[in-house]
Parts: C-alpha cells; sequence; structure tokens
C-alpha cells in the first residue's frame, strides 16, 4: 500500500520535531501538523521563558550583593511588563526558529488541529492524508483539581501572560513547577508562600537537597506551608481571593497559582477511532520502541508519562527516527543517569542515584558533603550555602550519584553527568585537578566520607 508520507508527526514540541527534521534528513517524505506553537511546551510556556523570569528574579539578589564589591547605584526599580514583552519577543523569534528548521529539512508543516482518522489517516484543516507511521508527540498540559473556584486560579499557562505582577502569590504544589516559580514570584517581589500537601516538597530528590533548599528558602523569607491543602478559592468584590484551607483556616491572596500536575494532551485527537490503550493515568501506553498498541501509531515526549524533560524528548525523537528510517544506527535511549536540574533561586542540580535510592538497592556507601558560603557573597553579610554532595558505592569506588544546590548547578552538574556515565570512579574525581577560585573544584577535593554504613 502507498501512502502519501511516511512519518506524520502530531505535535512541533522539541520530540516531535527532532524526530521530523532527523527522519526527513534520513531520506523520509514526512509532515507535521500544530495547532498551538510551534516549540511547544518547552518554548513557549515551559523551560524557556522560565529561565528568562527565573534571571529576572536574581537580578534583586545581584542589585545587593553589587553594593559589597563597591558598586553604587539608584533604588531598583522592576518593571514586569518590560520583561514579559521582551520575553514574548523572544520566544516569537525562536518559533520563527522552529518553523525554520522544519521547512529547511523539506518537512510539510501543516498550521491546524489534526486527528486520527484510522490507523494509518490524518484528518487537518478538511484534508486527509494517509501516513505509513503517525507519531504522536502532542505533550501534556496543567490541571487544577476540582475545587469550587478553581476558575480564580492560574497555571503556568497563564503565569506568563499575567498583565502585571500580583502582590501576593500562593504557590500550590510539591514539585520542581511549583519551587521553580515559587521563587520567581519571590524574586520578583511579590508576597510568597508555597503550600504543599505533604511534609517537605521534591519527593523524589535526595533528602539532604530537599532540606538544604527548605532552609535556604526560609533564609529568604519565602512562606512555606506543608501539610495543607486548598478547600475552596472564591472571589472578593475587590478582585482579592479569598483561599479556605482543609484545616478551615483562611489566607489572602491575589493569585493562586496551581502546579499540582500535568495530563497528556488528548483532546479530541480521534483516539476512539484506533486501537491505543492508555494507561490507568491516561497516557499513552509503549512499547520499548514507542509503538502504541496500534504498531503504526507511536507515542513520545510527556504524551506517554515515562521522563518528562525536554532533552529525554528530543532522544526520543532521534531514537524513532533512528529505528524507522536508518536502523543500523539505531541505539535505544538509556533512562539511567539522566541529569536534571530545578532553577529554583538557588538552583538545583542532579544526576545519578540519591543516597536513599543507593541505600534501597542494596549499595553500602560512603558520603561526601560539603556546605559553604560561595565566595561571591563572601564579601558581605549573607547567608545562602551552596551545598554539593557525592554518593559512592564503599566496595567499588564507584560514584552513584552526585547532587548540588547553589548558583549555576545546572552548569556544573552537566559537565559531572559525563564523568559518572563514563564510570568514574571517587578516586578518578580526586586525581582531577580543580580550577581555582570555584565552587565546582569543590567535586574533586572532598576527601572525608561523613558515614560508611549501609
Amino acid at each position: 500500500m502507498s501512502f502519501d508520507v511516511d512519518l506524520f508527526v502530531i505535535g512541533a514540541g522539541s520530540g516531535g520535531v527532532r524526530a521530523a527534521r532527523f527522519a526527513a534528513g534520513f531520506g523520509a517524505r514526512v509532515a507535521v501538523a500544530e495547532s498551538r506553537y510551534l516549540g511547544g511546551t518547552c518554548v513557549n510556556v515551559g523551560c524557556v521563558p522560565k529561565k528568562f523570569l527565573v534571571y529576572g528574579a536574581h537580578f534583586s539578589e545581584d542589585f545587593d550583593v553589587a553594593s559589597s564589591f563597591g558598586w553604587t547605584a539608584g533604588k531598583p526599580q522592576f518593571d514586569w511588563a518590560a520583561l514579559i514583552s521582551n520575553k514574548n519577543r523572544e520566544i516569537h523569534r525562536l518559533n520563527e526558529v522552529y518553523r525554520s528548521l522544519l521547512q529547511g529539512s523539506g518537512v510539510a508543516l501543516h498550521e491546524g488541529h489534526a486527528r486520527l482518522v484510522d490507523a494509518h489517516t490524518v484528518e487537518i484543516n478538511g484534508e486527509r492524508i494517509s501516513a505509513a507511521n503517525i507519531l504522536v508527540a502532542t505533550g501534556s498540559w496543567p490541571q487544577v483539581p476540582e475545587i469550587p473556584g478553581k476558575e480564580h486560579a492560574i497555571t503556568s499557562n497563564e503565569a506568563f501572560f499575567l498583565k502585571q505582577l500580583p502582590r501576593r502569590v500562593l504557590v500550590v504544589g510539591g514539585g520542581y513547577i511549583a519551587v521553580e516559580f515559587a521563587s520567581i514570584f519571590h524574586g520578583l517581589g511579590a508576597e510568597t508562600s508555597l503550600l504543599y500537601r505533604g511534609d517537605l516538597f521534591l519527593r523524589g530528590f535526595d533528602q539532604g537537597v530537599r532540606l538544604h533548599l527548605k532552609q535556604e528558602f526560609e533564609k529568604k523569607g519565602l512562606g512555606l506551608q506543608f501539610n495543607a491543602d486548598i478547600a475552596r478559592i472564591d472571589k472578593q468584590p475587590d478582585g482579592s481571593l479569598k483561599v479556605t484551607l482543609k484545616d478551615q483556616r483562611v489566607l489572602a491572596a491575589d493569585c493562586v497559582f496551581y502546579a499540582t500536575g500535568r495530563r497528556p494532551m488528548l483532546d479530541n485527537l480521534g483516539l476512539e477511532n484506533v486501537d491505543v490503550a492508555l494507561d490507568e493515568k491516561g497516557f499513552i501506553k509503549v512499547d520499548s520502541e514507542y509503538r502504541s498498541s496500534e504498531p503504526s501509531i507511536l507515542a513520545l515526549g510527556d504524551v506517554i508519562g515515562k521522563v518528562q524533560l525536554t532533552p529525554v524528548a528530543l532522544a526520543e525523537g532521534m531514537a524513532v527516527a533512528r529505528r524507522l528510517f536508518r536502523p543500523e544506527e539505531y541505539r535505544p535511549v538509556d533512562y539511567k543517569l539522566i541529569p536534571t536540574a530545578v532553577f529554583s533561586l538557588p538552583n538545583i542540580a542532579t544526576v545519578g542515584l540519591t543516597e536513599q535510592e543507593a541505600r534501597s538497592a542494596g549499595h553500602k556507601i560512603k558520603l561526601f558533603e560539603a556546605r559553604f558560603r560561595p565566595m561571591k557573597l563572601s564579601l558581605g553579610d549573607y547567608h545562602e550555602k551552596t551545598m554539593m554532595k557525592l554518593v559512592v558505592d564503599a566496595d567499588s569506588d564507584k560514584v552513584l550519584g552526585c547532587h548540588m544546590v547553589g548558583p549555576d548547578a545546572g552548569e556544573i552538574i552537566q559537565g559531572i553527568a559525563v564523568a559518572l556515565r563514563a564510570g568514574a570512579t571517587k578516586r578518578v574525581f580526586d586525581d582531577t585537578i580543580g580550577i581555582h577560585p570555584t565552587s565546582a573544584e569543590e567535586f574533586v577535593t572532598l576527601r572525608t566520607p561523613l558515614s560508611e554504613t549501609q
């Protein structure tokens, strides 16, 4: 049977664009459909604009520290509208970059909502296109729990387009998005509280990292409320929000920001027309090669609910393109030792096993840890501390995990992730000469283990 295209990709986010571009580069006939914005969540309402806001939030501390280095300036004034306008301009530029990448690769771009008609057919803008393979890369969408007044809350989608910076913000959630936006709002000058229904945010991260960030947040005056949840939100006549908690306490806010999870974006996709199975959380079930239960339909990225990170979606997109059209170069995605960062203030970055994971896996471990004030803060009365931690297998000397809380943590851990993938031992770290004076050198000067117990 002949088809109009070899691959039709639904969704022009990171994973979909990577699969489409490389498939076309391998000689396949490829089409992509996008109904919202080129670049997906990451470029438009995710990691890229969020990082711009994180940079903006950090300037409040930079202005303060500058005085200890002899700089004197007028009182800084923050303009939210200017930041958002500049962010929007850069995002628009990136949208066009994605358009050029697709079209320059020979991919046919269809802007509109695509639906599955059957296992080999997609309908978009009234046109039906047949495809040997269909790749669903539609991503995920933030969700707010069903509580009275949920319509008064916002998510990350809306936060990037607020007309003005709210005076009082209540951030709800305990994941990295909640922690990052709490840092952003607080750093930009809003009275901010982070509310989480659990005992401590960032479940799954190293316990020492979680506790260290909690301490740093408390030093900065960012409000933390654990074991708390919202029962209802009521809008007041003056436009403010009355937030009633499940324990009957009442809080006042001007903005309630929810970061309590994301659902797969499968709305009106036509799944009822095909045999694509979903898991218990509603994500598309796929095998190790990203095939759904309908063999001609594949899925990757956030929509499969595996590891919801942009670089992972990129790797998955590459794997799909290679398996389909350059099988001699195919290699599966390795989900071990994925480095990740949380762009809170201060930053977190991590790669490998946490202390708790290493113990649970049966390793006898040695822990190496340092906490110190960054050199940049040493000329003034500043109390923020950087934390660095290595988890080492006591028998093999192999470094199992590396964790950091502090400035530029992501930049530092990226390089260390290469070392861990190469199987570096603690002796390799010890034998590596540091760059002085830097914070990063601490990772190669840690000498005394904190613990040698299982």
